[in-house]
């Protein structure tokens, strides 16, 4: 099968729009459609119901994704071990974004430092992607805050995500921080089942964020208070940005690193964790 077909129809899925694919991938709708149209040929299936202003896979659509994105992935590995160019081995990393964010770009230009040897690809997705992508053997190593406990991988904790309650304005009490103008920050069930313990009686929050980042560019544009952590914003307490909050507990969560058990990387794993 042709893997451009398959490229085809990720970027289609991603999009939900022919016209915007076609612009993504650099081709004429034209060429879109048809690359699609063989695709569905190629496997007597149709993997697209078709609107005017909108398209949606089908049920034969959907379980095509995984197998195309498994696909596009080991042709990728394979082509990258066999011409990376003098690397002598290959590693695959994932985390989620907000972990690259604050927690695992430091420690990808430690790996990058200290073995130029190693040919690198390092991916962000949700944690049950990362899950997914270690068990079909895409991923070497995934780093998140609550993974699958399961028999076949291995959970090394390698750090605390330290979440620290921070504020645009100083000494400010902790109940007005967690007022109007607080922000709730995505950092998993667990944080929100510890904020819920700690915070039982604070109003729900308006405004819900889904990583550091945009947290700390909300905060300098319009003010209010978030949970974030000190690695991220260091700069901004420095500068008088941002203020902690001095009467907030501290939050705080492991980080995992997974990896399968009877990886063949598996010595290469444990020396590029020893970075960490």
């Amino acid at each position: 099968m042709d893997l451009e077909l398959l490229r085809t129809f990720l970027e289609v899925a991603r999009l939900r729009n022919f016209g915007r694919a076609a612009e993504a991938l650099y081709l004429t709708q034209a060429a879109v459609s048809a690359r699609i149209k063989l695709l569905e040929t190629q496997l007597d299936v149709q993997l697209f119901d078709r609107y005017k202003r909108d398209i949606r896979l089908t049920p034969e659509g959907n379980r095509l994704v995984r197998h195309a994105e498994l696909l596009l992935a080991n042709w990728r590995k394979a082509r990258q071990d066999v011409t990376a160019g003098g690397a002598q081995s290959q590693l695959s990393l994932g985390g989620s974004l907000r972990l690259w964010d604050v927690m695992l770009q430091p420690w990808l230009h430690q790996i990058r430092s200290h073995h130029p040897e190693i040919a690198l690809i390092a991916e962000s997705h949700t944690p049950e992607v990362l899950t997914r992508r270690l068990l079909d053997g895409v991923l070497d190593i995934a780093f998140m805050l609550e993974p699958a406990q399961l028999d076949v991988l291995t959970l090394q904790q390698v750090g605390d995500l330290e979440l620290m309650l921070v504020a645009s304005t100083p000494n400010i009490s902790l109940d007005d921080a967690l007022g109007d103008h607080y922000l709730m920050v995505d950092w998993g069930l667990s944080h929100m089942l510890t904020h819920r313990r700690l915070f039982p009686d604070i109003a729900e929050p308006h405004t819900r964020l889904g990583t550091a980042k945009m947290a700390i560019a909300f905060l300098q544009a319009l003010g209010g208070s978030a949970y974030l952590p000190l690695s991220a914003i260091e700069q901004e307490i420095e500068t008088k940005q941002l203020h902690v909050v001095k009467e907030a507990p501290v939050i705080k969560h492991p980080m995992y690193a997974v990896y399968p058990v009877r990886s063949p990387h598996l010595n290469l794993i444990k020396q590029v964790l020893s970075l960490y």
